[in-house]
């Protein structure tokens, strides 16, 4: 990347990535759906906890699944709040980004879960094992479900098979919130993903600076989602800010061909093409939009300031 291309960088119009740590506002589903036999992940690690860490533990082993090289001293300190004597799912979620893997928060169904399990990927939960005014928090990760014996199996405190009736469990779970999360490799797609739920998770990673992984995820949201443009968008900033303004280009062309009135996509454009020295070419870019009649105030001064703020760039390398 050349000089200039650092210095138009900070202008880049980014994704802002939304919440991800709370679950979802969705009717809980309590059936496993066309479930006839167990699904399961056997080869799911186990990490007995320590007490009061029972969060590290149930992370560790599904990043251990996924193939994350780190230890559970490395994750007690990362997620593990001695003032709480546990772990908040906030934790959890920024330790799982930390690691270059996407955590995704699933629907708040039974039946999002055994999906996980029938793509071979386990899922940590969050129950609550005592009451609604007497709470006894408890993180474990489910690795199977057999709709015949009616049970849920789970790596689970001190437990490495713990079996729990499937009524049982989902009161836990409820009690929780129903929250629950997978952690995806930044290839990998959900298995039945919410749209705009795995490109918060993903813009998140980009935000956090995990700019490679980010890259992943944007090539398979679109090549999942071929007709949406913020994949696309995704794709572009990660490609610029990776230092290849060509493929930058590329990515936003293509935003612009889906949608011509996407002034994100517009004004990045026109930042790429001065950083790459077609001044001409991107103060014409900026010219066409603001000529458009539609063009709301909020975009006519952030295209403006744009404009000038290359121009004075140019002026100043001159």
């Amino acid at each position: 990347m050349t000089a200039a291309a650092v210095a138009f960088w900070p202008r880049l119009l980014a994704l802002v990535a939304a919440s991800t740590v709370t679950a979802c506002a969705v009717s809980p589903q309590h059936g496993v759906g066309d479930l006839a036999s167990a699904v399961q992940v056997p080869a799911t690690p186990f990490y007995p906890q320590e007490r009061f860490q029972c969060g590290p533990a149930a992370l560790m082993t599904v990043l251990d699944y996924s193939g994350v090289d780190t230890s559970l001293d490395e994750l007690v300190e990362r997620v593990y709040l001695p003032a709480r004597q546990g772990s908040l799912q906030a934790e959890l979620i920024a330790a799982t980004r930390a690691y270059e893997r996407v955590p995704y928060v699933l629907d708040a169904s039974l039946a999002a879960i055994v999906a996980e399990l029938q793509q071979q990927r386990p899922v940590l939960v969050l129950q609550n094992l005592g009451t609604s005014w007497f709470p006894r928090w408890h993180y474990a990760v489910v690795y199977a479900v057999d709709p015949v014996e009616k049970v849920v199996r789970l790596r689970s405190g001190l437990d490495k098979e713990r079996e729990t009736p499937i009524p049982v469990f989902l009161k836990t779970w409820q009690r929780a919130g129903f929250w629950s999360m997978t952690a995806l490799a930044p290839d990998q797609l959900p298995a039945n993903p919410d749209r705009e739920r795995y490109f918060s998770a993903i813009a998140a990673l980009e935000e956090t600076g995990h700019l490679q992984a980010a890259q992943l995820g944007w090539q398979a949201a679109a090549q999942h989602w071929p007709d949406t443009t913020t994949p696309l968008f995704g794709l572009a900033n990660t490609a610029f800010s990776l230092g290849d303004p060509g493929a930058a280009e590329l990515s936003y062309r293509a935003v612009l061909r889906l949608d011509s009135s996407h002034w994100g996509a517009r004004n990045n454009l026109a930042y790429v093409l001065a950083a790459s020295g077609h001044v001409s070419e991107a103060l014409g870019e900026l010219d066409a939009a603001l000529a458009e009649p539609d063009l709301s105030p909020t975009w006519r001064d952030e295209l403006q300031d744009t404009r000038l703020e290359i121009l004075s760039m140019q002026a100043g390398s001159d």
